[in-house]
């Protein structure tokens, strides 16, 4: 018996295999991110790390040329003792200090409406219509809402560490799988974001734009925010240290994590610890952190962001508080990196779009 011929081949316009295959990239890809979805923060602080500490793993890769591994290798151990372990050994002490004051609470040692009282009572006559105009003149009302706002504060921080304490084995897997795709990134980085360029279907000069601003971006975002939050909490700490206030800890860190929000900063904590030393009588101690918190730790954006990013990849402050809360909101704490850095490639994408049409300025960031 003959064997059939086989079927002639579909005659099919080479524009539908196009579509076809461009939507079956677009199913595998979407599947992909949903893959990988469990460890997003994950792999978004191992770019981070990579592109943050690419410039150091050059410098010890042109000391060792033949060594790729090795320098990888050894930037991660830089990653580990310069990020990680202070990271670890501060988070432990924060929630000690933040346990030890919630226990005074509970037992009454700190008592907020205390304290409240004692600031209403030493403020002029004058103050008091404006506190009226805010819906404070019953004061007991005003004193108990702000005792069970505090206590209520420190109970939610307190089921958050519990929360981490019974997830520390996921945590412990993310940040596994952080380090080990920064060390493939630090190794591999150059030749992957090369292939990723070339994979991608934008003309060579907006290909290189984009890149270039996207790790632009990414290091001005860390260096220009979390760093000086870094300082600027450092130096607030310090300065509660020095003046006797308890929880000096505690109070650095929420200073370093309110001087990333622009519209409020780190006034949004020392400010009423100055009123209630000028109201409890401690003048000189409020007059201290008055000078201090004005003029030394208000001055370190405007001294260090210049200094470690430049003025020309800076983006609007009404822009980083609006995204910088957005990201917060969607991501949770990643969303510190990942709205302003969303927030500046909006803009730089704009930017190249309006070169390329030739259409009036480019409009600065």
């Amino acid at each position: 018996m003959d064997a059939q011929p086989p079927p002639p081949p579909l005659n099919v316009s080479p524009r539908i295999e196009d579509g076809f295959f461009l939507g079956v990239v677009l199913i595998v890809s979407i599947a992909f991110a949903f893959v990988v979805e469990p460890f997003f923060a994950a792999i978004l602080w191992g770019v981070i790390a990579a592109i943050v500490f690419a410039p150091i793993n050059r410098q010890i890769l042109a000391a060792m040329p033949r060594h790729r591994n090795g320098a990888a290798l050894v930037t991660l151990f830089l990653i580990l003792a310069i990020v990680i372990v202070p990271a670890f050994v501060l988070s432990a002490a924060l929630l000690q200090e933040a346990a030890y004051f919630y226990g005074k609470i509970q037992s009454g040692e700190i008592n907020f409406a205390r304290l409240f009282a004692q600031v209403v009572d030493s403020l002029p006559d004058w103050a008091m219509p404006y506190l009226r105009r805010l819906g404070l003149s019953n004061f007991y009302a005003a004193q108990d809402m702000v005792t069970k706002g505090i206590t209520s504060s420190f109970r939610t921080l307190a089921a958050q560490a519990f929360q981490i304490g019974q997830s520390a084995f996921s945590f412990l897997v993310a940040l596994g799988v952080m380090l080990y795709l920064t060390y493939f990134l630090l190794r591999d980085g150059e030749a992957l974001s090369e292939r990723i360029a070339a994979a991608a279907p934008l003309r060579a000069g907006q290909r290189k734009a984009l890149f270039e601003q996207f790790v632009i971006v990414i290091r001005a975002t860390i260096k220009g925010s979390i760093v000086v939050a870094i300082v600027q909490g450092l130096i607030g700490g310090i300065v509660f240290w020095a003046l006797g206030i308890q929880g000096a800890l505690l109070w650095g860190v929420l200073m370093g994590a309110f001087s990333l929000l622009p519209a409020v900063g780190t006034a949004i904590v020392w400010v009423p610890v100055a009123i209630y030393l000028f109201a409890t009588g401690a003048i000189w101690q409020g007059v201290v952190l008055v000078v201090c918190g004005a003029l030394v730790i208000g001055s370190v954006d405007n001294v260090l962001r210049p200094i470690l990013v430049g003025r020309d990849t800076r983006i609007p402050d009404y822009v980083v508080l609006i995204s910088t809360l957005g990201g917060i909101e969607l991501f949770g704490f990643s969303g510190i990196i990942i709205g302003p850095v969303i927030a500046a490639l909006f803009i730089a994408t704009w930017n190249i779009f309006t070169r390329m049409r030739g259409v009036g300025e480019v409009v600065e960031a």
